[in-house]
């Protein structure tokens, strides 16, 4: 009989005969096969057993469960056997879940940031290793393993494991949060609101117009796990200006009375009325004058301590800047125009030593007939808009008459003007209704990306094992995932629907989201968070094209045709599962900083270095073009334009010029229209930003030595700032970047216009 057993960790403790009895006694309990007497008889069978089997004197622990397991599977016991493996397997997984955890968090302890990629660089917007962060990253990874051991199909965690999928914002699964919301301020304004620590009254300057509007994004970020945006800026902020001015004209009225000695009688129905630019008869025209003067200083003043909040404030308990975006450009009143062009003056001030600001993302909607050609009411902010973008890389460019974006508008409903979240998200189309075509109130409720390169690998040329591509494969597995990957962001919904409106108390309890507004603290959100999308996305088009045909869609016709082929069947299956599921399911064109280089060890790890394929340290973005490939801007754009109408929950595409394109504006015009004219939904221009934070020049710095002060970057206290876009967002500091992120900024090539 043994006296000693080894435990898992090693530990001797003394052997406890009764321990397997009771084990055993509970497992028959349990199926109602057996009671406690024949328990103690397969015990004993057990342990005889176990003398025979195990040579050391000494067994562990896993060794005696072995011995016990076998003798209930010979026995006639079938169901009782089933339970107590399934019972050893899943505590063998919370025990794996803890061991994984508790690595984890030995790396957020004592590894620098710059040591660790995954894990303490996950996020380019959070300081690994300030306190802060550390203390998001510790509740993070614990999330993650919480929500994978007890929330999620075992089946749904392995997809994921073994990189089929990656489900995105793991670490807030168990929270329940939704993504993202396009804000819309304005009937938050009209009444107010509350942030849960007071009430907030309705704001009466453009001042506290914008410092409220900063507050809303804050408090929105902190009951979601992704981005903010407002889809109205401009709308929004226009009677904050018309407040301004009325207090203004009001006030250099009295001025003028008392300079003159003139009495002035106002007419405080007309003053309530009035809007920007304005008069009233029988007012000297200086005092509109000097208050149109007072009022654009004041918006300026404004949208400077906006830009402002917005880099400097936090959110999640500090560890990071809120990840905001504002869409702006087609308000034609001169309020909301003054807005815009206030907006795109402070976004060139920079903040206060000249930086360029991270946030807010800032997308310029550009319409025919607003702001598009001459003559149009706002076409000056569009020239503006890229003046703007050529020194600051923001704002980037939305396209409202492209096709799948002009379906929605109507001029007289800001609310179906097509926004997005900054990164490249948009919410449109809903199977409801009343909010279908609505940008306002609606956001993702969370997604999942597809590896579609494995896919490729498997069923492609690139392994060697075939000389032909087996399309059918392909299709067939990637079916199945799409299946697979829609059942997993729909059990996610299920439990997301069975929050409470006092598990948000801003988003919902405030009335921010669709339709909240009419329910209680204690009601769930399944009847209005159906409002949002159900994404699932894809990456790494290119590489699955190298590993089926052998060169990917810049490289030929035929591959471009492919690829689109197969991201139209994407949708196509998609728009199944919507209509199948009555649920806002879209196609997502994945923003890659997560998955950059995760899809990519684990599949070359798995398959070995594949050239084109995985023999660099990251999958290409989406459905683009790859940005090693050299390619002709108008060329790149010609070949992206068309997924974009495919990719209804969210796209992007970017064109890398080289130089200052502030000295060549008429070129980065080019390519802002052409991207228009192709019918791309939202662009960017990438260019070198780089700073120099001693002497404060801000510009290109070739090499090492600062071109303003002539400064080596190693003499200095400070190294040089080079700021770079890393999906839609900018981050000013390469370090935080993940190493594949890093190894994509350092392959781009340049694309000529």
């Amino acid at each position: 009989m043994y006296k000693t057993i080894r435990k898992r960790d090693g530990r001797l403790t003394d052997f406890a005969q009764d321990k397997i009895a009771t084990a055993i006694s509970k497992a028959g309990r349990a199926t109602r096969e057996f009671g406690v007497e024949e328990a103690k008889k397969l015990a004993a069978k057990a342990l005889r057993q176990a003398e025979k089997t195990i040579k050391s004197r000494i067994p562990g622990v896993e060794q005696i469960q072995d011995v016990v397991e076998n003798v209930l599977m010979s026995s006639n016991y079938h169901k009782t056997a089933k339970a107590y493996i399934l019972y050893r397997n899943e505590r063998n997984r919370v025990r794996d879940s803890k061991s994984r955890l508790m690595s984890t968090y030995q790396t957020i302890t004592s590894a620098d940031s710059s040591e660790d990629s995954d894990v303490k660089r996950s996020n380019a917007n959070v300081d690994g290793d300030g306190a802060m962060g550390k203390m998001l990253q510790f509740g993070a990874e614990g999330s993650k393993e919480f929500a994978k051991t007890f929330l999620m199909k075992p089946d749904h965690v392995l997809a994921h494991d073994n990189g089929d999928i990656h489900v995105h914002d793991l670490d807030f699964y168990a929270t329940g949060t939704l993504t993202c919301c396009q804000s819309d301020p304005i009937p938050l304004f009209e009444r107010g609101f509350n942030t849960g620590h007071g009430f907030l009254r309705t704001p009466q300057s453009i001042g506290s117009y914008a410092a409220l509007a900063a507050i809303l994004l804050q408090a929105n970020q902190n009951e979601q796990h992704g981005g903010q945006s407002i889809p109205n800026f401009d709308y929004a902020m226009a009677e904050g200006v018309n407040k301004t001015y009325r207090k203004a004209v009001k006030h250099n009225a009295e001025k003028y009375a008392v300079f003159t000695g003139k009495k002035v009688k106002l007419d405080e129905a007309k003053l309530a009325k009035l809007n920007f630019d304005e008069k009233i008869k029988g007012l000297d025209d200086k005092v509109f004058e000097l208050a149109k003067k007072d009022t654009e200083k004041q918006t300026f003043q404004a949208m400077e301590g906006f830009v402002h909040n917005l880099n400097t404030m936090h959110s999640r308990a500090g560890a990071q800047v809120p990840f905001t975006s504002i869409n702006f450009g087609t308000d034609v009143t001169p309020e909301g125009h003054l807005v815009s062009a206030a907006f795109l003056d402070a976004t060139e001030a920079g903040l206060g030593k000249g930086e360029t600001p991270i946030f807010p993302i800032s997308i310029f909607k550009v319409k025919e007939g607003i702001n598009y050609n001459p003559g149009d009411p706002n076409y000056d902010l569009f020239k503006r808009s890229m003046e703007v973008s050529s020194l600051r890389l923001f704002p980037n460019f939305v396209f409202l008459d492209a096709p799948f974006n002009l379906q929605y508008y109507r001029a007289d409903d800001y609310r179906t003007e097509v926004a997005t979240m900054g990164c490249r998200t948009r919410v449109m189309s809903s199977v409801f209704p009343e909010s279908d075509g609505i940008a306002t109130r609606r956001g993702n409720n969370s997604f999942t990306t597809i590896n579609l390169p494995r896919i490729g690998i498997k069923n492609g040329i690139a392994l060697g094992d075939r000389e032909a591509p087996d399309w059918d494969g392909f299709y067939r597995e990637l079916d199945d995932k799409l299946q697979l990957a829609a059942e997993q962001i729909l059990e996610r919904y299920q439990f997301q629907a069975e929050r409470t409106v006092k598990n948000f108390p801003f988003l919902m309890g405030q009335g921010n989201w669709f339709g909240s507004e009419k329910l209680g603290p204690n009601d769930k959100l399944r009847d209005v968070i159906k409002h949002g999308t159900l994404s699932l996305g894809f990456i790494g088009l290119a590489e699955a094209l190298v590993a089926m045909m052998g060169e990917h869609h810049g490289q030929s016709d035929e591959a471009l045709e492919r690829g689109y082929e197969i991201i139209s069947h994407m949708r196509e299956k998609i728009d199944e599962f919507a209509a199948k599921h009555k649920l806002n399911f879209s196609l997502l064109a994945t923003p890659a900083e997560g998955i950059a280089g995760r899809f990519t060890r684990i599949d070359r790890q798995e398959f070995g270095k594949i050239k084109g394929v995985t023999d660099r340290d990251f999958y290409t973005n989406s459905f683009h073009v790859p940005v090693y490939h050299p390619i002709g801007a108008f060329d790149k754009i010609a070949k992206e334009a068309p997924f974009h109408s495919l990719c209804n929950a969210g796209h992007i595409t970017y064109i890398e010029l080289d130089g200052d394109p502030s000295q060549n504006i008429e070129a980065f015009e080019a390519v802002i229209r052409h991207m228009k004219e192709a019918g791309i939904g939202y662009g960017s221009v990438n260019h070198p930003v780089d700073r120099d934070p001693e002497c404060g020049f801000s510009g290109i710095i070739p090499g090492d030595t600062c071109p303003s002060c002539g400064r080596h970057e190693r003499d200095g206290e400070y190294g040089f700032e080079r700021l770079r876009r890393i999906t839609g967002y900018l981050v000013g500091s390469l370090e935080r970047w993940n190493d594949a992120k890093q190894a994509e900024e350092a392959a781009r090539v340049k694309h000529e216009v």
